[in-house]
């Protein structure tokens, strides 16, 4: 990773707003990752169901540079909670703080790195027999025919309406990664459950990897991107509007996902 401001960090969980991707003007995957962003001295409580967890707020808004390239004001607080059991938490709550009645339209993503042993004994259930969005053939749109998704060579997928519940099975070293993704319905808040959920599966593959700057020449058989995002269609919202979002990430022994998960099965995550 190059640690050069104000160029992005390759690696973590960068958070993509307000624009996915280069389908729009912006930098590619928007700004916020690119920015310092402040803790919250005094954050809200945790609901709950949350006690156990320890957490910080980060805040991001609007400042006079970004004005020169997205004119609207925002305020964007990611929480960040990690369980007693090493489950981790990503809350994110965006607000629309324009005082010109202006409305805004973004995208968002958490652009998710998962470290594995051996990306060609990694397996990832929860999203066979979804459509998807092959970015290696212009965005041409297929169905997923295989009982899982395995990997042999560069992988560019964007999976649509996908389910709440996706497992990433290591078989290396025992061990499943399970990601839940979804809102929390509050009373008067855009949720991410209101709009069509999509899952970015990503591996640059050895040809790209060696092309990347930022990126060792091996390291692509220790990583895969999967990514719990809402971009197929665009989230608008009105002055004083808020959205929600949110990203769970637990560790279980890999044979407790594996043949279990149902495509289009839903979670409830208020536990």
């Amino acid at each position: 990773a190059l640690f050069q401001p104000p160029k992005p960090i390759r690696g973590g969980i960068p958070i993509c707003f307000p624009q996915f991707g280069n389908l729009d003007s912006l930098e590619q995957h928007g700004f916020a990752r690119n920015r310092l962003w402040s803790v919250d001295p005094d954050p809200p409580p945790c609901s709950s169901h949350t006690n156990s967890r320890a957490f910080i707020d980060l805040i991001l808004r609007h400042s006079e540079e970004e004005a020169k390239i997205w004119s609207h004001r925002y305020e964007l607080r990611l929480r960040v909670a990690l369980g007693p059991a090493g489950d981790l938490m990503l809350t994110s709550r965006i607000r629309n703080t324009n005082t010109d009645g202006k409305s805004f339209t973004f995208t968002f993503a958490y652009h998710t790195y998962f470290f594995v042993t051996d990306i060609s004994e990694v397996r990832v259930e929860g999203l066979e027999t979804l459509d998807y969005l092959d970015n290696l053939q212009n965005r041409e749109r297929f169905t997923e025919q295989g009982d899982a998704i395995t990997f042999e060579s560069e992988v560019d997928k964007i999976y649509l309406s996908t389910p709440t519940k996706i497992a990433i099975l290591d078989h290396e070293r025992k061990r499943t990664f399970e990601l839940r993704k979804d809102g929390l319905p509050d009373a008067g808040e855009f949720i991410l459950g209101s709009y069509v959920l999509i899952s970015v599966v990503w591996n640059p593959w050895d040809k790209k990897a060696k092309a990347m700057a930022d990126f060792g020449d091996e390291e692509y058989k220790h990583m895969l991107c999967v990514e719990a995002a809402c971009v197929e269609k665009p989230i608008t919202l009105k002055p004083g509007e808020e959205w929600k979002g949110r990203q769970d990430i637990s560790i279980v022994p890999s044979s407790y996902c594996s043949g279990q998960l149902d495509p289009r099965g839903q979670l409830d995550l208020r536990r």
